[in-house]
């Protein structure tokens, strides 16, 4: 039975990967066991990992859900001085998207639900 998942990027520059992470996920990190390693639990039982490292190549994407894309596309291209993020949607899918790099080269994507109530079903079970 799987009950947690846990994912890692490598980030050449600590200290820039942390502040990175830092405001893209709107807090500090929930655990750093050591220098050069950051762990945050994005939600119950799902962690995200920054080390020290070099990138693998293709890495990713990490997709993250959220409950404003366009906000917080908005506060990223602000905070984080990404520019080019387009968000995209397909009749067929139930969620709009966009995707992007840190600046090591990682991929991220943010999706957003576009029927809410299914969005909050699914935040629900997480409390």
């Amino acid at each position: 039975m799987i009950f947690e998942m846990t994912i890692q990027f490598r980030v050449t520059n600590f200290k820039e990967g942390l502040h990175w992470y830092n405001l893209l996920f709107d807090k500090d990190p929930d655990f750093i066991p050591h220098e050069g390693f950051a762990e945050w639990e994005i939600v119950p039982g799902s962690w995200f990992q920054l080390a020290q490292g070099e990138p693998a190549d293709g890495s990713g994407p990490l997709r993250l859900g959220v409950t404003n894309l366009e906000k917080v596309k908005e506060k990223l291209i602000k905070e984080l001085g990404l520019d080019g993020v387009e968000i995209h949607s397909r009749p067929e899918v139930p969620v709009k998207w966009c995707t992007f790099n840190d600046p090591w080269g990682n991929r991220i994507g943010l999706f957003e639900y576009l029927d809410k109530v299914e969005e909050a079903r699914r935040i629900s079970e997480l409390n």
